[in-house]
């Protein structure tokens, strides 16, 4: 008897957890992921490429800038140029030691994976974010005159060390002049530090490999080279979307991470049933369930015979936006409107369709937004809702 009972209380106590749980993650903000592009400017990077000299003498400095597209929480692409200078050489020991360097442009096309969201989830208040890339591009080496000039020193004392000790190093038979082109393989990865929403310190480490040749010798095998890069990471547009604690969706997935199980429940004979299915269904926006309580009106007001908005209604904006999606049943209607003051009835009809237009765009294009819950009207100077002449310079918005 006293088992039953303590198993019962072990029960209810893990009941009231689970249920505490729930209301405090039910108590949390959501985070939307939303696509965006960036660019990356790496001016601090040093480079190592692979040959028989110590590692100071092979050492040079490069640098890169990308400009990438983030398509969901994990996955993404990026066109960076990586450039400077490479370095080889020969050590002949007591005879002597020869180092040489080139410049290169190497562009590449990179796919990357955000392996902190992939394994942890989506939080873009993350401070440390590990990414992985992998990429093919072209290495296009030039100015390789001082790897001629040392041909001419080595050759010598290559064919002196061939006679009387039967070496095997390699002379530079494949020493290249002009510009020469070389497909490149590579991956690394790359560590992100959080400093704001859009600007991130990034560290980035990748190994690059191309054919025989690179640095004009012949070793029979693949040449590497390797960089380490330091920079910012700036991302363009916002990368996500908060929604208010309570608000209830499907949130977009990434095509890397697995859908939730979602437990579905039919009733059979008037006893109700759960079923648990996997749904490998991938949303394209949010899907909201809640009623809006009260229309939501936000007026954006632009300077005299200006259709641009100006920054300081983009968090009007954001409102609009965050209002439509959390109740994606709703409309906003936006009508535009013109001073009386300035210009005439004509002048002032057209600049009123453009100020409603440009706030639809606004919304659509940046918020991701959809057009069907946009209705957009102007009315010119025929009405004036405000006393005041400047502030009927306005599109108002207002959604229900």
């Amino acid at each position: 008897m006293n088992i039953k009972k303590s198993i019962l209380t072990c029960l209810l106590m893990l009941g009231f957890v689970s249920a505490s749980a729930q209301q405090q993650q039910q108590d949390e903000p959501f985070y939307d992921f939303n696509p965006h592009w960036y660019v990356q400017v790496q001016p601090l990077g040093g480079q190592y490429t692979l040959g028989e000299l110590p590692f100071g003498d092979m050492f040079s400095y490069n640098a890169q800038l990308a400009l990438g597209y983030q398509f969901d929480e994990v996955l993404g692409a990026r066109l960076s140029v990586n450039a400077w200078q490479s370095k080889g050489g020969s050590d002949y020991g007591a005879l002597g030691k020869w180092d040489w360097k080139w410049k290169y442009v190497a562009p590449s096309l990179d796919l990357t994976a955000d392996l902190s969201t992939l394994f942890c989830g989506f939080n873009p208040n993350r401070l440390f974010t590990l990414n992985l890339f992998l990429g093919i591009g072209a290495n296009i080496g030039f100015d390789n005159d001082e790897a001629a000039a040392a041909k001419n020193q080595i050759d010598p004392i290559h064919q002196w060390n061939a006679l009387y000790y039967r070496t095997d190093n390699a002379p530079m038979s494949l020493l290249w002049d002009g510009t020469k082109t070389r497909l490149v393989g590579r991956a690394g990865l790359g560590a992100d530090f959080r400093l704001s929403d859009a600007v991130s310190l990034g560290l980035e480490v990748n190994a690059n490999t191309l054919s025989d040749g690179y640095n004009s010798k012949e070793a029979k095998n693949n040449d590497w080279y390797f960089n380490a890069l330091l920079g910012l990471k700036i991302n363009l547009g916002n990368a996500y979307t908060v929604y208010p604690a309570g608000s209830q969706f499907t949130p977009r997935r990434s095509l890397l991470r697995k859908a939730p199980r979602v437990i579905e429940k039919e009733v059979i004979k008037e006893k109700e049933v759960e079923k648990i299915v996997e749904k490998k269904v991938y949303v394209d926006k949010p899907i909201y369930i809640e009623k809006p309580l009260e229309p939501l009106r936000r007026d954006i007001f632009f300077t005299i015979n200006s259709s641009r908005i100006d920054p300081s209604e983009d968090k009007k904006l954001d409102e609009i936006a965050s209002y439509l999606k959390l109740y994606p049943q709703t409309k906003v209607s936006v009508t535009g409107y013109a001073d009386k003051g300035t210009g005439n009835a004509q002048i002032n009809k057209r600049l009123g369709e453009r100020r409603a237009r440009v706030v639809a765009d606004r919304l659509v294009k940046q918020y991701r937004v959809d057009r069907s819950q946009i209705v957009v009207d102007s009315k010119g100077d025929t009405e004036q809702p405000f006393a005041e002449n400047d502030k009927n310079r306005v599109s108002i918005c207002i959604a229900e």
